[in-house]
């Protein structure tokens, strides 16, 4: 399927490449997601506020999950993937039930902040505490 190029796509371009500044529109990040069922999909976007130092417990969401630090800086591992730290502007994506054994605030000073759009078709919380397991890290 081609989609026509229209005159929004065009200025978004020209703005992009003429003015030699930083564009209005910056893509942050696109994710393929799940399959999901459209009728029943739903949209719900959090803010997440940690102090210095503060985390969250091993948890997991059900739902796809799109994030986007707003303030600080912010420590992520979900399942076995790396410890990564995202810092003011950047975005993340976590897939449905990964588990996140680290989310936490990147500072022991300054605050964090970051929101999280869930794309979900189907009820459920969007978070679930697990267990810690020895060895596990806050």
């Amino acid at each position: 399927m081609r989609f026509p190029l229209t005159p929004v796509c065009v200025a978004v371009t020209l703005l992009w490449t003429a003015t030699g500044t930083e564009p209005r529109v910056r893509p942050i990040l696109a994710r393929n997601l799940p399959h999901l069922n459209g009728a029943a999909a739903k949209a719900t976007l959090i803010e997440v506020n940690y102090g210095p130092g503060e985390s969250s417990p091993t948890h997991t969401h059900p739902c796809a999950v799109m994030g986007y630090v707003v303030e600080g800086a912010v420590r992520m591992q979900v399942d076995s993937g790396p410890e990564t730290i995202y810092r003011k502007g950047d975005g993340f994506y976590e897939a449905p039930n990964g588990v996140h054994a680290i989310s936490a605030n990147a500072s022991r000073t300054e605050r964090a902040k970051f929101v999280a759009y869930f794309v979900c078709d189907h009820e459920a919380p969007l978070s679930a505490d697990l267990p810690q397991h020895s060895g596990d890290r806050p």
